[in-house]
C-alpha cells in the first residue's frame, strides 16, 4: 500500500510543504489528497486522521502521522537509504536543532510573512522582531552551508529533513524580497532549481482558494 500525505492548500500551507517536498526530493512514492483550509468540512475529515484536526498526515496502512517534523522522522526511519539526516552522529544532532528550532520559532516572521506562492514578488517592510527572525535564519544557513555543506548545495549538502523543515521560508524569502547574505540567497537557488519546487509552485498558481489571513495585501489579491 502507498503512503498517503493528507494537505491544504499548495498555496498557503508551509506545514503541508515540508513532507511533500522531502518525499517528492528523495523518490518516496505516495498518494496525496489536498483539502481546503476554508473546506467547511475540512476540521472534521482531517480530524477524523489525527486528533489534531491539522494537516500535514501521512497514512501508511493503520499508521497515521501528523506533525511535520514527525512525519519526517518517521519516513527517515522507514526509507534509511533516502538520507533525510546526515549519517555522522554529532552532524544529524547539529541537524536535528536546526530543524527543530524552526518548528517550534519564529513566529514573528510566520505572522508577519505567510506563505503566499501565488503572491507576486513584493518586498514588505518587517517589524523588529521578524527582523530579528531573518538575521537568525540567515546566521543557521550560512553556518550549516560552511562547516556542513561540502557535498551539496543545501545545509549539509545533501537535501535533507533539515531543508524540509525551512523550505516554506525560502518561499517568504522570495515572495516578499526579502534581503539576505549572498550564502543564504545561493541556498535559496539551490530549492528553486529543483523539479519539485516547480511542481508544487505551478499546483499552487492553479488553485483558487483564497485564505484573507494569508493575503497581506488584502483586499487585494495579487497573483503571478
Amino acid at each position: 500500500m502507498r503512503l498517503h500525505l493528507i494537505i491544504a492548500n499548495k498555496n498557503y500551507s508551509s506545514w503541508s510543504f515540508r513532507p511533500w517536498l522531502a518525499m517528492k526530493v528523495a523518490g518516496i512514492p505516495f498518494e496525496e489528497t489536498v483539502i481546503s483550509l476554508e473546506a467547511p468540512d475540512f476540521k472534521s475529515r482531517v480530524t477524523a486522521l489525527s486528533g489534531a484536526g491539522k494537516v500535514p498526515v501521512l497514512r501508511d496502512g493503520e499508521t497515521r502521522v501528523w506533525e511535520s517534523l514527525a512525519i519526517l522522522e518517521y519516513l527517515a526511519d522507514k526509507f534509511q537509504s533516502a538520507g533525510l539526516w546526515p549519517a555522522d552522529a554529532q552532524v544529524r544532532a547539529h541537524a536535528r536543532a536546526v530543524a527543530s528550532e524552526m518548528h517550534a520559532g519564529f513566529p514573528s516572521l510566520r505572522r508577519e510573512l505567510p506563505m503566499n506562492v501565488r503572491r507576486p514578488v513584493r518586498p514588505r517592510s518587517l517589524g523588529e522582531d521578524a527582523a530579528a527572525d531573518v538575521a537568525r535564519i540567515d546566521d543557521i544557513w550560512s553556518e550549516c552551508r560552511a562547516r556542513f555543506g561540502a557535498g551539496g548545495p543545501f545545509l549539509f549538502g545533501a537535501f535533507g529533513a533539515a531543508d524540509a523543515m525551512y523550505a516554506p521560508v525560502v518561499w517568504r524569502f522570495h515572495t516578499y524580497a526579502v534581503e539576505v547574505s549572498a550564502a543564504a540567497r545561493g541556498y535559496m537557488r539551490a530549492f528553486e532549481a529543483l523539479p519539485a519546487w516547480s511542481e508544487w509552485r505551478d499546483a499552487a498558481r492553479r488553485e483558487t482558494w483564497v485564505v484573507a489571513q494569508d493575503e497581506v495585501d488584502w483586499p487585494e489579491v495579487p497573483r503571478e
